[in-house]
């Protein structure tokens, strides 16, 4: 707080700095006691106390004469800074600045992760938001016996504890019964912002600020999260990759396991034995059109394990869906066309 050496008898804010909401005139004593003048400047507001309580606010800008003005409480002002403004009396009185003009683009972001039931994956997720939002002080009285607190400084920063813990729990309870999904979340955070700053409108009205906008600007799920939508994706994409080559999923994880096999067994010269393997389970799992006896089972995976035709077809299936390179692919076709 500054105060013009040259006009003692001023009060004033000069200077008010962006993040400044409300601040305490601190100046001497005998600059209070003689003041005759209190300059409210444009987009500025002043409360006047006696004793800790609120005698008078100022929230007309302009220049107001304290010794000549008829205003009855400008009056009872003068008389309690002439009598009781000096710095050592036990009657104390205050001044403070308030910023009325609207505080705009104020960054939140949750402090912990939002956590509520994924409705599609069936499984919790914690989900973080950050964004902006813009107040402005429409009931300073309130504001100051209920936020500010008679602190000699209040800044932007302070109010964004204030706020974040407000806005959190109205944001959970909507995601909750709302039922968005993690693919959904991103295409739904202006609805859920709408909600959020809606439900909170009548709490911060009730501390003396209005809440003029709320946005959500981003959203980030935590690693845990991501990762089990990152295995889930995977599985999807197997599931699409084996539609595409004419096979089933289950077929898929066959001839996956028959990879594995032959790599156990030699490399590509145990392709052969794992797809007779694979027969026997796809038949055991129903995969048959008719229920065989084993002896009738083991024989029809011999006879297809020995048919040239049968094994090009399982050889270009495998190559297909990048179970063995072109290198093997060929090689291996090679070999079982020399046998014709």
């Amino acid at each position: 707080m500054n105060i013009k050496n040259q006009l003692r008898s001023v009060i004033q804010w000069e200077n008010p700095q962006q993040d400044q909401l409300f601040i305490k005139f601190t100046d001497n004593g005998d600059e209070i006691k003689n003041a005759s003048k209190l300059i409210i400047g444009p987009g500025q507001g002043c409360l006047f106390t006696y004793e800790g309580k609120i005698e008078a606010i100022f929230e007309e800008e302009g220049l107001y004469d304290l010794k000549t003005d008829n205003i009855p409480f400008l009056t009872t002002i003068k008389k309690f800074i002439t009598f009781f403004g000096d710095a050592e009396s036990e009657h104390k009185t205050g001044l403070w600045f308030y910023k009325k003009t609207d505080m705009l683009n104020i960054r939140w972001g949750t402090r912990s992760p939002i956590k509520y039931d994924d409705p599609v994956y069936t499984f919790p997720v914690r989900l973080r938001t950050f964004g902006n939002y813009s107040i402005k002080i429409t009931e300073p009285k309130n504001f100051f016996t209920q936020v500010v607190g008679g602190l000699e400084l209040f800044t932007v920063e302070e109010i964004q504890e204030i706020f974040v813990s407000r806005i959190v729990q109205p944001i959970t309870n909507y995601l909750a019964n709302a039922k968005f999904s993690y693919a959904e979340i991103d295409s739904n955070v202006n609805e859920i912002a709408n909600y959020s700053k809606k439900n909170t409108e009548a709490i911060f009205k009730e501390l003396g600020f209005q809440l003029l906008d709320f946005r959500i600007e981003g959203t980030s799920f935590d690693d845990d999260t991501e990762k089990r939508i990152g295995r889930i994706a995977d599985v999807n994409a197997e599931v699409q990759a084996a539609k595409l080559a004419g096979l089933d999923y289950t077929k898929i994880e066959q001839l996956k396991a028959l990879r594995d096999a032959a790599k156990n067994e030699g490399g590509i010269a145990g392709i052969g034995a794992g797809l007779g393997a694979g027969m026997q389970v796809g038949s055991m799992m129903g995969m048959g059109q008719n229920v065989n006896t084993p002896n009738q089972s083991q024989n029809q995976a011999q006879q297809n394990t020995n048919d040239p035709l049968e094994k090009l077809k399982k050889l270009k299936e495998m190559f297909e869906i990048e179970l063995i390179s072109e290198e093997e692919y060929k090689n291996k076709k090679q070999e079982i066309l020399k046998d014709l």
